[in-house]
C-alpha cells in the first residue's frame, strides 16, 4: 500500500479522514503537528503528505517549505479552512501539488490522491528522458540539467512539462493539461497553470532557442 502522512490537529476531522482513507486501501499515518511530520519523514519512506495549514507552533506552510528542502520528490497537498486566493497561491509557490479547501468532498480528495500516486508510478516504470534544446529533463528523477547545473522539480512542474514535451512543437490544449494534472478547470486553477508555466520559462531561461508560448485561449506550445 502506499504510505499517506496526514497532518492534521483536529481530532474529529483527522480521525474521520484518516479511516476513510484506509478504507479506500491506503496506509495513513495520521500526525497532529509539524514536528511529528518531519520526524515521520525521516523515518519512513513516504508517498505523499496531506497537510494543514493551520497548526499550533510550526504551521502547514512551513512544513511543506520544510518538505520541499529535505526532498523535492515527495509531493504535498494542503488541506485547509484558509480560502483565500493569496493564500492558495502561497501553496502553490511553495511547492503543493495541489490545494483544497475545507469542507472536504472525500471522494474528490481520493480520485486526485490516485491519480498524483498513480502518476508517480508511470513516472518511475517509464524512465524517459527528454532533450529540451541545451536541457536534459529526466521526469523519473524529477530534475532539469543544463550542462553542470540541475533543476530539482516539483511533481506538478514535472508533470507539466512533460504534457509540454509530450506536444513538443504542437498545441497542448490549457484544458487537457488542467484537467489532467489539477483535476479542474476554473478559474484559479487557470491562475495556477499560468504561475507554473512561469516557473518552467524561468528555468528554460538560459536557452534563448526554447520558449513556451502562450496561444491565447488555447493553450501553450514548447518551442525548441
Amino acid at each position: 500500500m502506499n504510505e499517506i502522512l496526514l497532518l492534521e490537529d483536529d481530532e474529529s476531522f483527522g480521525y474521520i479522514l484518516s479511516e476513510y482513507l484506509k478504507m479506500q486501501d491506503f496506509n495513513v499515518i495520521w500526525v497532529k503537528s509539524g514536528e511529528s511530520a518531519l520526524k515521520t519523514l525521516d523515518q519512513q519512506k513516504i508517498a505523499l503528505v496531506i497537510l494543514d495549514i493551520m497548526l499550533p507552533g510550526m504551521d502547514g506552510f512551513e512544513v511543506g517549505r520544510l518538505i520541499k528542502n529535505r526532498d523535492e520528490n515527495i509531493p504535498f497537498i494542503f488541506l485547509s479552512a484558509k480560502s483565500l486566493k493569496i493564500d492558495q497561491l502561497k501553496g502553490f509557490k511553495l511547492g503543493a501539488f495541489d490545494y483544497i479547501t475545507k469542507p472536504v468532498d472525500e471522494e474528490l480528495l481520493v480520485a486526485k490522491i490516485k491519480a498524483l500516486l498513480g502518476y508517480q508510478k508511470k513516472e518511475a516504470n517509464e524512465a524517459i528522458d527528454y532533450q529540451i534544446g541545451a536541457y536534459l529533463f529526466a521526469p523519473n528523477l524529477f530534475k532539469l540539467t543544463y550542462q553542470s547545473e540541475e533543476i530539482k522539480l516539483t511533481a506538478r512542474e514535472t508533470a507539466l512539462l512533460q504534457m509540454l514535451c509530450e506536444h513538443q512543437n504542437q498545441l497542448l490544449p490549457r484544458k487537457k493539461a488542467l484537467k489532467q494534472i489539477w483535476g479542474e478547470t476554473d478559474e484559479f486553477s487557470r491562475k495556477s497553470m499560468d504561475v507554473f508555466i512561469s516557473h518552467l520559462r524561468k528555468y528554460l531561461s538560459n536557452d534563448s532557442a526554447v520558449s513556451i508560448e502562450n496561444i491565447h485561449g488555447k493553450g501553450f506550445i514548447l518551442k525548441c
